[in-house]
């Protein structure tokens, strides 16, 4: 049996911490399902299919081509998993903020879906400090993304302003 590995998040931008996320999910799954998350109550700099499109290329370089998919959802991710056959559920944890909150979700869903594994994938230090929130920041002042991104979202950032 294909055992896939879901990873959501917005990726408004793909940050190499996520970069990091989705190469551990290719060594723990056949496949890694990216799942583009939409919050109407966001404006995105980049539109889903931009981003989709960053997260497949991205996996050519990881050598995860083929074994790697980007989606847009919405709802509930333990619905969104079921409906997709997803067995784990990847996340990334930076710091202790984020281990409290993603253990109160891992909780929830564990509740939902027992069926689901959340697996933890701890940040390298070099990426520990950097969010995607922060990221459009820079990028929209102008400023030098390219430690905390890829070349490939380095350069369409760059398009945006």
């Amino acid at each position: 049996m294909k055992r896939v590995a879901l990873f959501p998040g917005s990726f408004d931008p793909i940050t190499n911490g996520h970069v990091d996320v989705i190469r551990a999910g290719l060594a723990l799954a056949d496949e890694v399902l990216v799942a583009i998350g939409q919050n109407p109550t966001k404006s995105p700099m980049l539109s889903v299919e931009q981003r989709r499109t960053l997260i497949e290329g991205l996996a050519e370089e990881l050598g995860g081509a083929g074994r790697v998919r980007a989606t847009a959802f919405s709802g509930l991710l333990v619905d969104f998993a079921r409906d997709h056959g997803a067995s784990i559920l990847l996340r990334g944890l930076r710091d202790a903020s984020d281990f409290a909150y993603e253990m109160q979700m891992a909780g929830m869903n564990a509740t939902m879906a027992p069926e689901l594994e959340t697996v933890f994938i701890p940040a390298r230090p070099a990426n520990r400090h950097v969010t995607a929130t922060l990221v459009r920041q820079i990028a929209s002042m102008g400023g030098d993304v390219s430690p905390f991104v890829p070349e490939t979202v380095r350069d369409a950032l760059a398009t945006i302003n």
